[in-house]
C-alpha cells in the first residue's frame, strides 16, 4: 500500500546516505537468512484490490480524496490517479475455507468502498483498463495531489530524457507520446501474495514464473485502451512502456526495464533478485532513515528494512519478491502482479484458486522446474498469454506446444484441484472456484473476450464513446450482481447511459476515422475523395499528421467554375485550401464548439491535439446528436 513519508534527495550527499542505508539493509537481510530469522511452517495468502472510481456516465471521476475521507479508519489508500482506489485484505492461512473467506473479505471491502463512493455521487468499477478512459484523463491535473507521485513522475521523466512513447499492436494499433507517467494509471490489478519460507523461495518463485502464463491466459480482462482493441491483457504492454525510464542509450544497450518478467531463473536465494535490482536500478526517492538494522538484529529485534522495501517498490517485476514483518516475525512473499482487476470478485478468487493450486501441485511434482522448461519458454509463454489469452500457444514441460485452452482444460485444472486438496482446502470451495475456471475455458469467455464480443455485437451503433459506456454499464451491473463473466450476457448498445454527460466534450461526438489529403496532392484527387465518401470537408495534413489546412466543397465548386474558363490547369490542394482553419481540441465542450461554429458561420471544426489532427466534427454531427437526444426525450416523456 506504500508510504507517504518520503523525500526527494536534495543533493548527491543525501542520496549517498540513502544508498548506504539500502546496502546495509541488503547485508542485514543476508544475515537474517543465514541465521534463519524468518517465520516458517505456515503458508499465508493475501491480496490487494485496485478499482476505478467513475461518475454517472461511467467515465473516470477524480474523487479519491473525498471517498477516502468517508473511509477513514478502513484499509484503503490512494493510487497514482484520483480515479483509482486501493485496498488490502487481511492475510489468511492457506487452509480450509480460505478461498471463500477471501471472497467474503473482498466483497465486504468493495461494498464498503461502494457505499462511501455513492455518498460522493461516484461508483466503483472493477476492470483491468477502464473502457471509457480518454486521453484527457491522463494529464497531471488528474494525478493524486500527494508529493511522492509528483516526485516520481518528475524523476522518471528526467531519467527517460523526454516523453514516454507507447506503441502497442493488436487488432488495432496504438502509438502515443505522453509527457508524464499517468498512462500507468490506466491499469488496475488484483495482486496476489503467497508466503514462502526462505529455503523454498527459489523453487516456488521459479514455479510462479512458469505458471503465470496459463493463469494469465484464462484471466485476461484488459483488451481495450483509449478506444483501441489491443492485447487481451493490454496492461502488460502498457505498464512496461508507461514507466520505462531508460534513455535512448540504455535502450540501445538492451538495459532491462523497471517493469519486467526477468531474464533468468533464480538459482538458490531471494538475494539474487534484490542484489540484481539494486545493481541495475538507481534509487529514485528516499525516506527518513531509522535505526541501523544490524543494531536491531544484535538486540534480537526484527528490522523493517525500509530502504530496501522502498527501492523494491520502484521495481515492478511481474512476480515480485517481498520482505515483510507481521506479528513481530519477518517473512518472505511472492507477489503476483499479473492479474487484472475484475471481471467480478468471484472471477478474481477463481483466478487465485487456480494460481495457488498450480503452485501447490507442481511444488510436489516437480523438484526443479528449470530442468523441465527453459526460461525463454516461460517468458515467451507470458507474453503470448498476454497477447492472445486462451488462444495463445504455450510451450509446456518437456517442450510440448499446446493451445492454452486445451492445456488448462486437459491437464492443469486437474493439477490445481489436486494441489488445493493436498493442502486441506474445502472440497466445496475447490469445486466452486475451479468450476468457474473450467466453465470459462469451455465457453471461451474470459473478461477480455466478453468485451471484444460485446463490441462486435454493437458494431455500427452510435459513437465509439457510447459503445464504451455501454460496456462499462453492463460490467458494473453484472459485478453488483456477483455473477462470473462466463454467465454474463453481451453488453447491448441500449445499455449506454443517456445522461447529458455522455455528450459533454467534442471528443465524445467527433469522427476519428478521418479522410485527409496532403497540400501537394492534386485537387482532382480531393474532389474524387469527397464524391466517393460523400464529404463536404476534408482536412489537409502534412506527413507528420499536423493540420495545415482545410478543403471545403464550396472551394471545389469555385474551382470548377474557374476551370471552365481555364481548361487544362493542374491545381494542388495548397493552392485553394483554407490555410488557418478554426480548430478545437477533444476536450472542448460541445456547447462551446457549437457556439464557435455559429459565431463564425462555418460547417465543421477539425479537432487537434498538440497540433496534430485527431478528428473532425461537422454540423451533421450536431444534427445527429440533436436527433438522438430528441428521440430519448420523447421516449421518456
Amino acid at each position: 500500500m506504500g508510504t507517504n513519508q518520503i523525500s526527494e534527495p536534495s543533493d548527491p550527499a543525501q542520496m549517498r546516505t540513502f544508498v548506504r542505508a539500502l546496502l546495509e539493509d541488503i547485508h542485514a537481510l543476508e544475515r537474517m537468512l543465514a541465521e534463519e530469522r524468518f517465520e516458517t511452517g505456515v503458508r499465508r495468502i493475501g491480496a490487494e484490490q485496485e478499482m476505478f472510481l467513475v461518475d454517472r456516465s461511467l467515465r473516470p471521476r477524480a474523487a479519491v480524496l473525498e471517498v477516502l475521507e468517508r473511509l477513514a479508519g478502513a484499509p484503503f489508500t490512494t493510487e497514482l490517479a484520483q480515479f483509482n482506489l486501493e485496498t488490502n485484505m487481511p492475510p489468511l492461512v492457506f487452509e480450509g475455507d480460505c478461498l471463500s473467506r477471501m471472497e467474503q473479505s473482498l466483497e465486504g471491502l468493495t461494498q464498503t468502498a461502494r457505499k462511501a463512493a455513492a455518498a460522493e455521487q461516484t461508483q466503483v468499477l472493477l476492470c483491468g483498463i477502464l473502457p471509457t478512459l480518454e486521453r484527457s484523463h491522463l494529464g497531471l491535473e488528474w494525478m493524486t495531489p500527494i508529493p511522492r507521485y509528483h516526485q516520481l513522475n518528475r524523476l522518471m521523466t528526467e531519467l527517460r530524457g523526454g516523453a514516454f512513447k507507447t506503441s502497442i499492436k493488436g487488432l488495432d494499433e496504438l502509438q502515443i507520446t505522453h509527457d508524464n507517467v499517468m498512462l500507468e494509471a490506466c491499469n488496475t490489478s488484483f495482486q496476489l501474495h503467497f508466503q514462502v519460507a526462505p529455503r523454498e523461495f527459489a523453487k516456488l518463485y521459479n514455479l510462479a514464473q512458469a505458471v503465470t502464463a496459463p493463469v494469465l491466459a484464462v484471466a485476461c480482462n484488459s483488451p481495450l485502451l483509449l478506444g483501441h482493441r489491443l492485447w487481451h491483457e493490454t496492461r502488460v504492454a502498457l505498464f512496461q512502456q508507461s514507466v520505462d525510464t531508460r534513455s535512448e542509450t540504455h535502450i540501445q544497450r538492451g538495459m532491462r526495464t523497471r517493469v519486467s518478467f526477468g531474464d533468468r531463473w533464480v538459482k538458490s536465494s531471494i538475494m539474487e533478485i534484490f542484489r540484481d535490482d539494486v545493481a541495475r536500478f538507481r534509487s529514485l526517492i528516499a525516506i527518513p532513515l531509522g535505526e541501523s538494522p544490524m543494531a536491531m538484529l544484535d538486540r534480537g529485534e526484527v528490522p523493517p528494512l525500509s530502504a530496501l522495501r522502498l527501492h523494491n517498490g520502484t521495481i515492478y517485476r511481474w512476480n515480485r519478491p517481498c520482505y515483510g514483518v507481521s506479528g513481530g516475525r519477518a517473512h518472505l512473499r511472492i507477489e503476483n502482479r499479473v492479474l487484472p482487476a475484475g471481471p467480478s470478485i468471484r472471477d478474481q478468487v477463481a483466478n487465485a484458486a487456480f494460481y495457488f493450486g498450480l503452485l501447490s501441485a507442481l511444488s510436489d511434482e516437480v523438484e526443479d522446474v528449470t530442468r523441465a522448461m527453459t526460461f525463454d519458454d516461460a517468458k515467451n509463454n507470458f507474453f503470448s498469454a498476454a497477447r492472445y489469452g486462451l488462444n495463445a500457444r504455450l510451450s509446456w514441460f518437456g517442450g510440448r506446444a499446446r493451445g492454452a485452452d486445451g492445456l488448462i482444460q486437459d491437464e492443469l485444472l486437474d493439477k490445481a484441484e489436486a494441489g488445493l486438496r493436498s493442502r486441506g482446502l474445502l472440497a466445496h470451495d475447490i469445486d466452486l472456484y475451479l468450476g468457474v475456471i473450467r466453465a470459462r475455458v469451455e465457453s471461451g469467455r474470459t473478461g477480455a473476450q466478453w468485451m471484444l464480443d460485446s463490441l462486435a455485437s454493437m458494431e455500427g451503433r452510435g459513437k465509439p464513446s457510447e459503445r464504451m459506456r455501454a460496456l462499462a454499464r453492463e460490467m458494473l451491473l453484472q459485478q453488483e450482481q456477483g455473477r462470473p463473466v462466463h454467465e454474463w450476457p453481451l453488453a447491448s448498445f441500449e445499455g449506454a447511459p443517456a445522461e447529458q454527460d455522455s455528450f459533454r466534450t467534442i471528443g465524445q461526438i467527433m469522427t476519428s476515422d478521418v479522410f485527409t489529403v496532403h497540400p501537394e496532392d492534386l485537387v482532382d484527387l480531393a474532389a474524387s475523395l469527397m464524391d466517393w465518401e460523400h464529404l463536404r470537408y476534408v482536412p489537409v495534413e502534412d506527413r507528420d499528421g499536423r493540420l495545415v489546412g482545410l478543403l471545403s466543397h464550396r472551394q471545389l465548386l469555385r474551382l470548377t467554375t474557374r476551370a471552365k474558363s481555364e481548361p487544362g490547369e493542374s491545381v494542388a490542394v495548397r493552392d485553394i485550401m483554407i490555410t488557418d482553419p478554426i480548430t478545437v481540441t477533444p476536450w472542448t465542450s460541445t456547447l462551446e464548439a457549437f457556439q464557435v461554429m455559429d459565431r463564425h458561420q462555418i460547417g465543421c471544426l477539425p479537432v487537434v491535439d498538440d497540433g496534430k489532427l485527431v478528428g473532425i466534427v461537422t454540423e451533421h454531427d450536431f444534427m445527429e446528436l440533436a436527433r438522438r437526444l430528441l428521440e430519448r426525450w420523447l421516449a421518456e416523456a
